[in-house]
């Protein structure tokens, strides 16, 4: 795939790149290539291949899924200025 001037200058403005005429030419030779070798990708055969999840070989640490109150009830209210049966008392907003 081979880029003109204008499809170059189209994709510096659209990355708000500001290119020198005097360099479009080189850029869209090297834009052609990157995407040359992004074709080729496209013919290697990826079908048995796993997802890459890391570069290292690991095993993430999981833990159970499961919905708690952090057992931290007690802490968090006791930063409220005001607390009553486990809940925040906090001023009526509504009429």
């Amino acid at each position: 795939m081979s880029l003109d001037k204008a499809t170059v200058s189209r994709i510096a403005r659209l990355a708000r790149i500001r290119v020198a005429d005097e360099d479009l030419e080189r850029l869209g030779n090297e834009l052609s290539n990157i995407l040359g070798w992004v074709e080729q990708l496209n013919e290697v055969n990826t079908d048995d291949v796993p997802p890459l999840t890391s570069v290292v070989e690991m095993q993430i640490p999981q833990r159970r899924d499961a919905v708690t109150d952090g057992a931290y009830r007690d802490k968090v209210l006791g930063n409220a200025p005001e607390s009553e049966e486990g809940f925040f008392v906090v001023p009526k907003v509504v009429e």
